[in-house]
């Protein structure tokens, strides 16, 4: 059972000297919904509060306690979310074509926003298909800061918090965007997509795929 009350969070200052940026994405295997990538600035204090209540890797997590946790992060620490909705999404990608950049511009949005409340030279993510993709992208937006990119980053509780928030923020953003359409949007990229999909391209059309959906995915064909 966590220790961590609310009066914890609330004494906590939101910066400190040695704290570290943790980024994470939801939504990229997903083919409705947006790309969601969120930030998280942790310091000594904070990391110790977020462990104790339980913060980790989101897939291991329900989406109900993901849902608590990412309440809790965002009292505990500073945040940013980007999130990309699919029209916007489709748009991008038809620019640039290559997800693994579409991921590093949306990370380096995330930090740059992040480090306009907090000061801090250190970021943790997850390993890109090409580690220079991120770096890049951050120095185009003149963010110098040390960058590590990892294998299995998560087991970093500053990227455990950025998962769970990311997954909160896009689980949100999903069920909206099925109320919006009158369709429930099932997660993932499986079967129960496919079921939902056919469900609103008889409601909507193929062609208003493009306001819920990933168009690049093989799913997209499938369906029409």
């Amino acid at each position: 059972m966590s220790t961590t009350t609310q009066k914890d969070f609330a004494l906590l200052p939101p910066t400190a000297p040695g704290g570290w940026i943790g980024t994470d994405e939801a939504g990229k295997g997903d083919y409705f919904g947006p790309l969601v990538v969120a930030a998280v600035y942790v310091h000594e204090q904070s990391a110790t509060l977020l462990r104790q209540a339980g913060v980790r890797d989101s897939k291991t997590l329900s989406d109900k306690r993901i849902g608590e946790l990412a309440g809790e992060i965002r009292r505990t620490c500073p945040v940013r979310v980007v999130a990309i909705g699919p029209e916007r999404y489709n748009s991008l990608y038809a620019e640039v074509k290559n997800l693994n950049r579409l991921l590093a511009w949306a990370h380096a949005r995330a930090i740059e926003d992040l480090l306009g409340d907090v000061a801090c030279s250190r970021v943790i993510s997850d390993q890109f298909a090409d580690e220079r993709v991120l770096q890049r992208a951050l120095q185009t937006k003149g963010k110098a800061v040390h960058l590590e990119q990892r294998h299995r980053a998560e087991e970093d509780v500053a990227v455990a918090a950025a998962s769970i928030v990311a997954r909160s923020e896009f689980v949100s953003r999903l069920a909206r965007l099925g109320e919006s359409v009158g369709v429930e949007l099932a997660k993932g990229a499986g079967p129960p997509v496919l079921e939902s999909g056919r469900r609103y391209v008889a409601k909507h059309g193929a062609a208003a795929l493009a306001k819920v959906a990933k168009l690049h995915f093989r799913t997209t064909q499938q369906l029409r």
